[in-house]
């Protein structure tokens, strides 16, 4: 009988453990807040254990967030948007993401081998936030409502408000 039993059968368990075996904490560092292809962006650091976002790597990223929010408009977006740049224990990661109309948001990612930002392109079809970049864009999802959308006064106020509420610390 398996220690697992009660798990359904499509359920990996060996997997699911193997997992949660290796799982740690990852550094988030807010860089700024800064306009990009008309769009304010805030920009984020993510790093693995042993790993550090180098200011090539910011750059790279923010060379292809110029591209990515250049065709914002087409997408509807709202000129809002976050930066994700993470130095990943398998490799590199940008993730681009902006609001767009209906209560929607746009996202891009682009992956790559460690330490070559020179080398990162747009992720296969289908590939999502991992654990840590979704806990980054869960509380941008929460500050944006907060702040933005359900916000009081003046729109530039609350704008400003998104702006300064940043993660950071450690991510599990």
């Amino acid at each position: 009988m398996s220690e697992h039993a009660g798990l359904p059968a499509a359920v990996d368990a060996n997997a699911l453990l193997a997992l949660a075996e290796g799982h740690h904490e990852r550094d988030v560092h807010p860089l700024d807040c800064r306009e990009i292809s008309g769009h304010l962006v805030k920009v984020y650091a993510l790093e693995a254990p042993g790993r550090t976002v180098t200011e090539q790597d910011e750059a790279e990223a923010v060379r292809i967030a110029e591209g990515h929010l250049a065709l914002g408009a087409a997408r509807g977006s709202l000129g809002l948007a976050v930066l994700i740049v993470h130095a990943g224990g398998d490799g590199d990661y940008v993730l681009v993401h902006s609001w767009i109309e209906g209560h929607m948001s746009d996202l891009g990612i682009f992956t790559g081998p460690a330490e070559r930002p020179d080398l990162l392109r747009p992720a296969r079809a289908g590939l999502a936030p991992c654990v840590w970049e979704a806990e980054i864009l869960a509380h941008e999802r929460d500050v944006f409502a907060w702040h933005v959308l359900d916000g009081d006064g003046d729109l530039s106020d609350r704008v400003t408000a998104w702006a300064d509420d940043v993660f950071e610390g450690a991510s599990r």
